[in-house]
């Protein structure tokens, strides 16, 4: 195992392969020199290796100075020579240096040169087995990719330099790789000031630090079919920001990732009108179709910092629409700034709760933006119902207003306020007039069987006080 007191204190340590096979204990020279004398042994042509490295106490973007700090093997094996490490291929330790734990790690064992190079630089620089070969100064600027990157079937990430300088407060970090992958990111250890999106094959994040200085940009990455939580550290950054762009703050509900993806698509959610994870609106208005998947039941709710809106109210500045296979979310923002659309779902046969499925960021700069919810709707109301007009969950007083309702099967439609107004069909929308004088609620009420005088409430709006 890893001798971690034996590091602490070299002048009590011995890195004879004798001495290391008779404590099992060693530091990365003791490992080095065994697993040449062992080689010796077994015929194998192997060289014991000094160099750089990018190991434990490594700081993104240090320069490497003195006498080399790692040692590592080269193995002449098929006729050719091959690199490895069997100290970083033993197991790891912990953040403060204080336990070993043993990990075989594949990875370090005969590894291809031009990722070993990513964290180990010979003294003697033909042995990184490279054409051309790097400089010091490359090797001091590139991006660490640890084990876990490779691992995990991921190919590139960009930038590819350590240290990154936001443009107008603004940084930006892609991942490219083979198959589906789930990403997210810490920034200083929270993932609040950034917007990440997933591509199918990668991702997208842009970062917008809330604070000038430098800042600790960790990515970390999963397998889509993984079936634990764990998700393993894959790339590290720091960024350094010089200035700060306010008004890039994103509401504390906004989850990552952003947008709709490939893993909304495996949840139902199909062909999206917006695909991008942003929805500007200038008037307070928008609208975000999909086609779902077979009997999913959608629940979706609007966030802000900026309001006290309560659940129901959340819920009421949106209103599905359903056609067919096709749902509409048409919301309406209660005032200007910036909202998080959250999207929960489940099957319609399945009793239980909904699950969160993604968000968008909706933004509006507009400050005349005022619009009221939509009228609240019963348990009658089904699903492929629609609201023509009036749209508004609120309605002005002492006015005519004029109603045009999508419904089917119902046999009479009633809108009671002061007084009762009966809706009129033609072509299978149900029309007609209703005075809102001295009355604060209006009631739209259904009767499903003409032989039946029970009527059903399936939609409520307020009026207007004067």
């Amino acid at each position: 195992e890893y001798d971690i007191v034996g590091y602490h204190n070299k002048s009590q340590l011995s890195s004879k392969p004798i001495d290391v096979l008779q404590t099992g204990k060693s530091i990365c020279e003791g490992y080095a020199g065994l697993f040449e004398q062992m080689c010796s042994i077994a015929g194998i042509q192997c060289m014991k290796l000094s160099g750089y490295s990018k190991g434990y106490e490594y700081k993104m973007g240090q320069t490497f100075t003195g006498d080399s700090d790692h040692a590592w093997n080269a193995v002449y094996l098929d006729g050719r020579w091959h690199l490895l490490d069997s100290t970083w291929g033993s197991g790891v330790v912990d953040d403060s240096f204080t336990k070993f734990t043993f990990r075989y790690n594949e990875f370090y064992f005969l590894t291809h040169p031009a990722l070993f190079i990513n964290n180990h630089f010979p003294d003697n620089r033909n042995w990184q087995l490279l054409k051309p070969t790097l400089t010091l100064k490359d090797f001091e600027n590139n991006m660490l990719h640890n084990s876990n990157f490779y691992m995990l079937g991921l190919l590139t990430a960009h930038p590819e330099t350590a240290v990154i300088h936001t443009v107008n407060g603004k940084a930006s970090v892609s991942v490219d790789c083979r198959s589906a992958t789930l990403f997210m990111f810490k920034l200083k250890g929270t993932d609040e000031h950034g917007l990440m999106t997933l591509k199918k094959h990668g991702m997208k994040l842009d970062i917008y630090p809330q604070k000038t200085g430098s800042h600790k940009l960790q990515i970390f990455a999963k397998p889509s079919k993984a079936s634990e939580e764990v998700y393993n550290c894959v790339l590290e950054y720091v960024v350094e920001c010089k200035s700060v762009d306010k008004a890039m703050r994103f509401p504390k509900d906004l989850h990552q990732p952003v947008g709709p993806s490939w893993f909304t698509e495996r949840q139902g959610f199909l062909r999206p009108s917006h695909p991008d994870p942003i929805i500007h609106t200038n008037d307070g208005r928008c609208s975000v179709t999909f086609t779902l998947g077979k009997d999913i039941s959608v629940l979706a709710s609007l966030h802000s910092d900026d309001s006290s809106l309560t659940e129901d109210m959340r819920r009421r500045h949106i209103m599905q629409i359903h056609r067919g296979n096709q749902i509409e979310l048409k919301i309406h923002l209660p005032h200007a700034g910036n909202f998080v659309l959250k999207i929960y779902a489940k099957k319609k046969s399945d009793p239980g709760n909904y699950d969160y499925i993604f968000n968008y960021l909706i933004t509006c700069l507009n400050t005349e933006v005022k619009w009221p919810a939509f009228p609240q709707s019963y348990s009658k109301w089904a699903e492929d119902y629609e609201i023509l007009e009036p749209l508004s969950g609120l309605l002005p007083a002492n006015r005519n207003v004029q109603f045009k309702l999508k419904m089917h099967g119902i046999a009479k439609v009633l809108v009671q306020a002061e007084n009762t107004y009966p809706l009129t069909q033609s072509r299978g929308y149900w029309e007609g007039t209703c005075n809102t004088s001295g009355c604060r609620e209006v009631f739209v009420m259904v009767h499903e069987n003409a032989n039946h005088s029970f009527y059903s409430h399936v939609l409520k709006y307020e009026v207007e006080t004067q």
